[in-house]
């Protein structure tokens, strides 16, 4: 398991403080938007040379992690 903590940070004073891979600009957005939109791990390498593998998986377990603390209201039917 990664530890996001390591390679994800928020600071106020970068990104208007929205989770990013630390020592970048790069935001965890923007690595789920250009995955979601069908890039390839391989693509966001090329196209950003700061990223590692690692730092896309941090995205993706900093994602999942605030996923798992939001509330679930069902819809009554």
């Amino acid at each position: 398991m990664i530890d996001c903590s390591q390679i994800i940070e928020t600071n106020p004073k970068v990104m208007l403080g929205k989770p990013i891979v630390k020592g970048t600009r790069i935001t965890v957005e923007l690595i789920l938007e250009e995955l979601s939109s069908g890039k390839s791990y391989q693509d966001l390498l090329s196209a950003y040379p700061k990223l590692s593998e690692e730092s896309i998986w941090a995205a993706l377990a900093f994602a999942s992690d605030a996923i798992k603390g939001e509330k679930v209201y069902p819809i009554a039917l």
